[in-house]
């Protein structure tokens, strides 16, 4: 009874918020758009349909999901910074789009601090390294020793590119002594699916992508980034209890809108997304695929991604890869 009074008690907070300020689009039809760098079946697109369907709700207002994959994220950045400036168009999207993408690719075709603005920040996450359920292996320790025994060489499955995962890939093949090859692919979704089918013995994501074939017995989780195990699925060693350092800095979810969207747009949408986010059925949904939810103000998240992207130079830097 104390959750369900509880529940209602936030839903009419974020009725309440929302008709202080009235609609956003006063008597407009057309839709807020939320556009996805990632194919449907990801934790992007999964984050970013919940948050629709409640702001949909909250605002009485049309709000879509638009899959644009393709590129780690590339072109629906690039058509948000297309987008008119009128309130209609954001992006959902992750570190790797915002802070990593623009340093490793020489025509990006979007500048972040040039062409967006931050809306606010969602969540926090980490980053795993998966098996298939047919690798063996049950810990670092004992992948690594099944790489040896396949000759020294295996593919791991990474959701894009040029991203964490492929700098994570290379780091344990040089710390092992391995040849470990990065298999990119066009978003976590199809390269789940490769991992269930065991095309693939292995792959490295973000929690919400793993945790419930984890959960399952589908996939086995070895390792977690980040500073400390993960409440979601506590009995997963971190990378660095395994002796692998670096990777402690936790990457984040965002909400961006073209440069030049008017202020009070920007204000009082984060100041919705914040309610939402409050919702319970949110925060247990959130949690439960392995987020760290918070809400950030648009200034808070420009310095989260300042931050983080100061911290993957030094990464990309040292690892001695060209932008491509």
């Amino acid at each position: 009874m104390r959750l369900t009074r509880r529940r209602l008690l936030s839903h009419a907070a974020v009725l309440s918020s929302v008709a202080a300020w009235g609609p956003i689009h006063a008597a407009d039809p057309q839709p807020i758009r939320i556009l996805v760098g990632f194919p449907p079946g990801g934790g992007s697109d999964a984050i970013a349909r919940l948050l629709a369907e409640k702001l949909r709700d909250a605002l009485g207002l049309t709000v879509l999901v638009d899959n644009r994959p393709g590129a780690g994220g590339q072109i629906a950045a690039q058509l948000l910074k297309s987008a008119p400036a009128d309130g209609h168009t954001l992006f959902l999207s992750h570190d790797h789009t915002i802070s990593i993408l623009p340093q490793v690719v020489r025509k990006p075709g979007f500048d972040p601090e040039q062409d967006f603005v931050p809306v606010a920040g969602i969540a926090t996450f980490v980053n795993a390294l998966a098996v298939s359920s047919q690798t063996p292996a049950r810990n670092l320790a004992e992948y690594v020793q099944w790489v040896r025994q396949q000759g020294g060489k295996s593919a791991v499955g990474i959701p894009a590119p040029a991203s964490t995962p492929e700098f994570l890939v290379k780091q344990l093949s040089e710390r092992f002594e391995l040849d470990l090859v990065a298999a990119p692919y066009r978003g976590s979704a199809p390269m789940l699916a490769d991992m269930l089918g065991h095309q693939i013995p292995a792959g490295i994501g973000s929690v919400q992508d793993f945790i419930e074939n984890h959960r399952a017995g589908k996939i086995r989780v070895i390792a977690v980034l980040g500073e400390r195990r993960q409440a979601a699925m506590p009995e997963v060693p971190t990378l660095a209890e395994q002796g692998v350092k670096g990777y402690e800095d936790l990457p984040y979810y965002g909400i961006y809108a073209p440069r030049g969207t008017p202020a009070a747009f920007i204000e009082r949408f984060s100041a919705a997304i914040s309610r939402v986010l409050q919702l319970p059925e949110v925060r247990e949904q959130l949690t439960a695929l392995g987020l760290t939810v918070g809400h950030m103000a648009p200034a808070q998240l420009a310095q989260r991604e300042r931050a983080y992207t100061r911290a993957w130079t030094g990464i990309i830097r040292r690892s001695g890869f060209q932008p491509q």
